[in-house]
């Protein structure tokens, strides 16, 4: 059975980086799988749905803003991935990466770039992984709502920048990445 792994969330300056894996019923076609960031967010949620009803077996996982912080973005990406495909019910025969890293699995693997466009089984985790991140930020958003996290999803928009600015960083950033690192820095200085 084909694995298909990829994360969503590493370039945000909050929040965690979410992983999933999928490994596709062959007997039903899902139309429409793409990457994620390719699809609008109504588009990506029926996905989801029909992802998780519809494939053989799906995992989700994430790394923590801690972690993030504790080891790198690069290092929680795969740490995420690890979680969500030991998080499966068996071993895959493959595990096909979106990217060219791939996490230390016990099993055989593959990395392929820009795979999120090309396999069908890394496009459907890409879409799981986004939704899930993007449900989680939204969840985050009501104990932050200052910093508009349910629009921007913690990603380094002009808002989200004049909001770090404004109320300095919360418990959700990730205090290793430059922007909210030299707003810190900054404060300490004043």
């Amino acid at each position: 059975m084909i694995c298909g792994v990829d994360e969503a969330g590493r370039g945000p300056l909050a929040g965690p980086v979410y992983a999933a894996c999928v490994v596709l019923d062959q007997t039903f076609i899902i139309d429409g799988l793409a990457d994620s960031k390719k699809l609008s967010e109504r588009k990506r949620n029926a996905l989801a749905v029909t992802i998780k009803k519809q494939a053989k077996a799906w995992s989700i996982s994430y790394a923590s803003v801690q972690e993030i912080d504790r080891m790198n973005i690069l290092q929680a990406s795969l740490l995420a991935m690890k979680r969500a495909v030991e998080n499966l019910p068996f071993v895959p025969d493959i595990v096909l990466v979106d990217g060219n890293q791939s996490p230390h699995l016990h099993c055989p693997m593959r990395t392929i770039v820009r795979g999120d466009s090309l396999i069908p089984e890394i496009s459907a985790a890409s879409i799981l992984a986004k939704t899930a991140r993007d449900a989680e930020m939204q969840r985050l958003h009501r104990h932050f709502p200052g910093y508009g996290f349910d629009k921007h999803k913690g990603y380094p928009t002009k808002a989200h920048l004049a909001a770090l600015q404004r109320y300095g960083a919360c418990a959700i950033h990730r205090q290793s990445f430059a922007p909210v690192r030299t707003l810190q820095f900054k404060q300490n200085q004043d």
